[in-house]
Formats: C-alpha cells, sequence, structure tokens
C-alpha cells in the first residue's frame, strides 16, 4: 500500500513536500513515480527514481523545479516542489513497480497511492 501526504492549501512561491509511505512491502526495491492529474486534464508525469541506482528522471514541466528523492530507511519517497505556481494544483499521487523508469511517463504501474491535493492559491 501506497500512502500520499503532505499537500494542502500552499500560497505561490512557497514550497511543498510530498510524501509517499510504503506499507506491506520494502521500497528499496522499487522504482517510484509521481504523478498529477489537475481536474479535466489528463494524468501528467513528474518523476522518477530509480530502484538500482537513484538514478532520477523528470518530465520537461517539472525539471528545475521539482526533485525526487527517497529515504529506504523510512519506507518512505518524497517530492519537493519549490516555487508552487497556481498551475500545479492537482491530485498528486505516487506509483510503484520492480522495473526501472524506462519509459515511466507511459508505461504501466503496479501500485499506486489514492492520491494528496495539492492546491496553490493565495
Amino acid at each position: 500500500q501506497l500512502v500520499e501526504s503532505g499537500g494542502g492549501l500552499v500560497q505561490p512561491g512557497g514550497s511543498l513536500r510530498l510524501s509517499c509511505a510504503a506499507s506491506g512491502f520494502t521500497l528499496d526495491s522499487y522504482t517510484i513515480a509521481w504523478f498529477r492529474q489537475a481536474p479535466g486534464k489528463e494524468r501528467e508525469g513528474l518523476s522518477c527514481i530509480s530502484n538500482s541506482d537513484g538514478k532520477t528522471y523528470y518530465s520537461d514541466s517539472t525539471r528545475g523545479r521539482f526533485t525526487i528523492s527517497r529515504d529506504n530507511a523510512k519506507n518512505t519517497a518524497y517530492l519537493q516542489v519549490n516555487s508552487p505556481k497556481p498551475e500545479d494544483t492537482a491530485v498528486y499521487y505516487c506509483a510503484a513497480r520492480r522495473a526501472s523508469c524506462r519509459f515511466w511517463e507511459t508505461s504501466d504501474w503496479g501500485s499506486w497511492g489514492l492520491g494528496t491535493q495539492v492546491t496553490v492559491s493565495s
């Protein structure tokens, strides 16, 4: 099971860290990705972190402002969002699988969390 947390109302230009806690399995064996979905829009891939070498990948829209990380000791992955913008408002999901980050934005993911709502507004 994956459980996201850390969402809520945040002001533009602030910072936000989302957490993805795993239970029932050891996260260090899994590749983790973050996605989001805004109302009326398709799900969007944000970032991926590999289980094998910790290498990170970002979509064009998130590179430079988002940072993915993992703390295997805490069985938790994170997504840091710097200078959030109103267009970052969405439900954010984490996903896990044993496969690599190859084609991470479009390929299947085995496990998903229920999501956490992020609203960026002043």
